[in-house]
């Protein structure tokens, strides 16, 4: 008999849906999957999720293989997070959900938008063919949150922590690259403002910042 936590369906998708598909439960993947994350740190990028809920969805994701919790070696001595390698999986998916999100005819109701959406946001828009294949390493600061980020081989590659010998360091909030990227604020006024600043080559920031083009939002159908 089926239970509402279940859709009682043998097919594949419905048992990915069953799960995954609880409410919070990809954002606290999407949350993971540039690295471990301790309870707390979740809450900040999941801030509208209730601490319950969110330690419900961690103990289901947990036990059906998607996360494991790991304590960090002294002095640290805490727990994190983590992906499992089956877990790890779900990137691509969540990838092209969101590049599929941004094609959609209603903008998002929210305003906010957190560090790691924002650089995950990097890898689903990311245009091979305006890199060139050209090689290149960027530092994104934003916040207390620090990223490394490599084009090159017509691909990019995103990860938690400092770039050494970085082409270019960007340091902003995440709403304002935000606002960069779809150009809803020009890169010389966002430099102007302080609302964001380079360091490093200024001509490497803005050509970074051209390699993810926003897509057209798919045409509203007529009620």
């Amino acid at each position: 008999m089926a239970t509402k936590r279940t859709y009682g369906d043998a097919c594949r998708f419905a048992h990915a849906l069953d799960l995954v598909g609880e409410r919070w439960a990809l954002l606290v993947v999407r949350e993971l999957l540039l690295g471990p994350k301790r309870f707390t740190d979740l809450r900040n990028g999941l801030a509208n999720a209730s601490s319950n809920i969110l330690a419900e969805r961690l103990r289901e994701l947990e036990k059906n293989g998607v996360v494991r919790r790991r304590k960090l070696p002294p002095p640290a001595a805490s727990s994190v997070y983590e992906l499992t390698d089956w877990g790890q999986e779900l990137e691509p998916i969540v990838t092209r959900l969101g590049a599929w999100g941004a094609g959609s005819p209603v903008p998002p109701h929210a305003q906010t938008i957190g560090a790691d959406s924002i650089v995950l946001a990097l890898r689903s828009l990311f245009d091979p063919e305006l890199a060139g294949g050209k090689i290149a390493t960027y530092e994104l600061r934003l916040g207390e949150d620090v990223f490394h980020v490599d084009i090159g081989d017509w691909e990019i590659e995103l990860r938690r922590g400092a770039a050494e010998d970085a082409d270019a360091a960007i340091e902003t909030d995440p709403g304002t690259l935000a606002a960069v990227l779809t150009g809803g604020l020009p890169l010389d006024a966002a430099l102007d403002s302080g609302a964001m600043s380079v360091g490093g080559s200024r001509r490497a920031a803005a050509r970074f910042l051209r390699l993810f083009p926003m897509p057209e939002p798919c045409p509203a159908v007529a009620g």
